[in-house]
């Protein structure tokens, strides 16, 4: 505590992000980064761009990659919006959208940034309970708010929303913004960007850090009606004019116009997971459908903190969260097949030891 904090600091309770440890041979499983690398095609763009014109700013509108972004989603440009990661996209939106006098609502488990958002930007929220399976029920969300903001597929349990059930919350909630956060769409859920055609009140917003593995990089970005837009480029002209610097441009564009790679790397998480999921029900874990690049899974007979304690003693990572209603469950991200594999044993070996 400090007597130069302004009274806003002093009620801010920050977001926690996953742990980055230093730690040799490490299995890291908690972040839900790739277990590969980006496409070749960004990394040669990325080295291209370390060249005399670093010292000039880059574009501030990012021009050549929301047109990128427009013609992978078949929108114009000025229905685009990028930003520094995902994160920042959303920090501008709840500050440019979601602050009103109703309520926001969101899943009670979900991104934990969500409600550190509301107490930086004094956004009421009110937590909608995800339903005993852990689901997001839509009709829980009709009723009277200020905005609506879902994950789909949700975080931290991977389950995934129809585009049924997003038109449903689009049509009940005219008047107010839903924000569907699609930081994992690409590894089987259902991309709600075509309905931005026909719903002024909806935005998308997605990342690069996770299907194209460029979470170094930090780009994110948001696909909406131009005037959902140009609240967001209002908010981000005050703050920062110049967010993706000329290597996270080019690198971004070069990784989404290589769709071949994309496809590829994603297709070989989702067998990965697969492959995990049944390896792991197969040892006892309930492990939750899951349409993102993790599956959320606990054990009946093993306490989560203990199984999570005694993966990191084998230099295994992955992610624990000491909320109530999920203290019992472990995310896990997809690696490699070797990766799952050494998962896999490691917890055969360390609930064979806690049974003897």
């Amino acid at each position: 505590m400090s007597r130069f904090w302004s009274p806003v600091v002093h009620t801010l309770t920050p977001y926690v992000p996953g742990e980055q440890p230093r730690m040799t041979n490490l299995i890291k499983l908690n972040t839900n980064e790739s277990p590969y690398g980006p496409s070749p095609k960004a990394l040669a763009a990325i080295r291209a761009a370390t060249d005399d014109t670093l010292r000039l700013y880059p574009d501030p509108s990012a021009l050549a990659l929301r047109q990128a972004i427009g013609r992978a989603h078949d929108v114009p440009a000025g229905h685009v919006f990028v930003g520094n990661g995902s994160d920042e996209v959303l920090a501008h939106t709840f500050q440019a959208l979601l602050k009103h006098e109703g309520p926001l609502l969101f899943p009670d488990i979900s991104y934990s940034f969500y409600p550190v958002y509301c107490g930086l930007y004094g956004i009421t929220a009110q937590m909608v309970p995800l339903d005993a399976g852990m689901r997001v029920r839509v009709a829980d969300y009709m009723r009277p708010c200020g905005g609506v903001i879902v994950p789909n597929p949700n975080a931290p349990t991977g389950m995934a929303l129809s585009l049924a059930d997003i038109e449903a919350l689009l049509t009940h909630h005219r008047d107010q913004v839903v924000v569907v956060d699609e930081a994992y769409v690409d590894f089987g859920g259902e991309t709600a960007i075509p309905l931005t055609a026909r719903h002024d009140n909806l935005l998308v917003v997605r990342t690069l850090s996770k299907s194209s593995a460029l979470a170094g990089l930090r780009v994110g970005y948001a696909v909406g009606h131009p005037d959902l837009i140009e609240a967001l480029t209002r908010v981000k002209d005050s703050f920062n004019s110049y967010p993706l610097d000329r290597l996270a441009q080019a690198g971004a564009i070069a990784a989404i116009e290589d769709r071949e790679w994309l496809a590829n790397i994603r297709e070989r998480i989702i067998r990965s997971r697969d492959r995990l999921t049944d390896s792991l029900g197969k040892m006892g874990f309930e492990v939750l459908p899951s349409c993102a690049n993790f599956v959320f899974a606990h054990h009946p007979d093993h306490d989560a903190l203990n199984l999570a304690r005694a993966l990191r003693e084998r230099a295994i990572i992955v992610r624990h969260f000491r909320t109530p209603r999920i203290a019992q469950w472990l995310r896990i991200t997809i690696g490699t097949e070797a990766e799952c594999q050494a998962l896999c044993d490691a917890l055969a070996d360390i609930m064979a030891t806690a049974r003897a």
